[in-house]
């Protein structure tokens, strides 16, 4: 298990957990972000990311890639 920022980009990961606080948890819930859902990082530009989650692109800062485990 890896946190979002370390993962291979282009290459479908399944979310196995999200970290942070519930109001974080609900926020990322809210964006399609669901544990055992399929991510892949589309790009990386300054430690944030553009992430495909439920065929949609998402920008996502690094801080909260970091609370999503790979």
């Amino acid at each position: 298990m890896m946190p979002l920022n370390l993962a291979e980009m282009r290459k479908t990961q399944i979310i196995r957990k999200i970290g942070g606080s519930p109001e974080v948890k609900k926020h990322l819930e809210d964006l399609g972000f669901n544990v055992g859902g399929e991510i892949s990082v589309v790009s990386s530009l300054g430690g944030n990311l553009i992430v495909k989650v439920k065929e949609s692109r998402v920008a996502v800062s690094s801080e909260l890639a970091m609370r999503i485990m790979v």
